[in-house]
């Protein structure tokens, strides 16, 4: 796919991963369009952080103005459908997610997916967008599957027999069921999309402090003593760098048209508490104790992919984990010298059926 002058719509681009797929587009060319629900300013530095990121990146690439629409997706299906119909390619990011503990607690908050999977996936077929790409996740398999022995294969949803709980909550349900659209899509009406599973994403851009590297890197730039980390520590990720996911995403929305679904993550795995080791070496933070709060929740006790249908497409992760360490502390460190504050102008539109019809923020 050529991307230059291609006009994209990211939904969730002012978040972590979609700010970075942002920036990756616009380098390649491609016009982009951001679609994203955001707090009032002055409801939460977050919203004013975000968008004072957002305004850099375009500012990179020499545009004045962020292309953005506010909306929620989970209601305004014929808002949505009237912007993608002047577009090309969805990259669709938005979902409703948090940390652990949120997937485990906040079940009624993820169910909200469906609504927004739905309305996203069947106005961009109607309004006849070329192609959508789903982010989707390792949530989708089966709990039962995350052991040390065994890496995930794209064919072990639903293996187990267990009904909706063959996925990690609502949340991984939810997913799921966004997959099972867009390939019902795809059989039926011929719609054209692909899929990637992401697994434990992290990375410059991420101001979630409940996602677990976020969290134990704020804490070791706090110089935290006692360092606090989640569970036991003994518990395994396959920690995937930010860049490495737009890669791949980028990557199958050029190769796969079915609604196939691809693994993009690592395969191997590390301890957190070697994770937070090698945190606090990277960032210098030398604490007299590190404290696991077996309290709080850890999740499934190992998860890790197999990408060899990632590795046939032409992808792997590039980035290893001290490196990717390395640039996620230098950038958060970064960020607590900077102030939050979007200088640029944004072109946010708000509410409305007339995508023509802006208001001009001064940020």
């Amino acid at each position: 796919m050529n991307w230059s002058k291609r006009r994209v719509i990211v939904t969730g681009g002012a978040g972590f991963i979609g700010s970075s797929l942002v920036d990756r587009l616009l380098g390649m060319g491609a016009s982009v369009t951001v679609v994203d629900k955001l707090l009032t300013p002055g409801e939460s530095w977050t919203w004013e952080s975000k968008l004072a990121r957002l305004s850099k990146i375009y500012a990179k690439h020499g545009i004045e103005q962020v292309q953005m629409q506010c909306m929620d997706l989970s209601t305004e299906r014929d808002r949505f459908q009237l912007l993608a119909a002047a577009h090309d390619v969805v990259f669709h990011l938005a979902a409703v997610f948090g940390g652990r503990e949120f997937v485990d607690v906040h079940q009624s908050e993820c169910s909200r997916m469906l609504a927004i999977d739905q309305n996203v996936i069947s106005a961009s077929h109607e309004a006849g967008v070329e192609h959508l790409h789903y982010s989707s996740s390792a949530c989708v398999y089966p709990p039962s599957l995350n052991t040390s022995g065994h890496l995930l294969t794209e064919d072990d949803i639903l293996s187990k027999g267990e009904g909706w709980r063959s996925s990690d909550n609502l949340y991984g349900f939810a997913k799921l069921m966004g997959e099972m659209q867009l390939l019902a899509f795809y059989s039926e009406h011929g719609f054209k999309s692909s899929v990637s599973r992401y697994l434990t994403v992290y990375g410059p851009g991420e101001m979630d402090s409940s996602h677990a590297i976020s969290a134990l890197v704020e804490k070791a730039l706090d110089n935290q003593d006692p360092y606090e980390v989640w569970g036991s520590g003994n518990q395994e990720r396959g920690f995937t760098f930010v860049d490495d996911i737009v890669s791949g995403s980028i990557l199958a929305s050029e190769v796969v048209s079915d609604a196939s679904p691809v693994n993009l993550g690592w395969d191997k795995r590390y301890r957190i508490r070697d994770v937070a080791e090698l945190i606090l070496r990277v960032s210098g933070h030398l604490p007299t104790k590190i404290h696991y709060d077996l309290s709080k929740p850890e999740g499934p006790f190992s998860r890790a992919l197999d990408i060899s249908r990632a590795r046939s497409m032409g992808w792997e992760p590039r980035v290893d984990l001290e490196e990717g360490l390395r640039r996620t502390i230098e950038w958060h460190r970064q960020a607590r010298k900077t102030p939050a504050k979007p200088r640029a102008i944004a072109q946010v539109y708000h509410g409305g059926n007339d995508p023509n019809s802006a208001t001009l923020r001064s940020k």
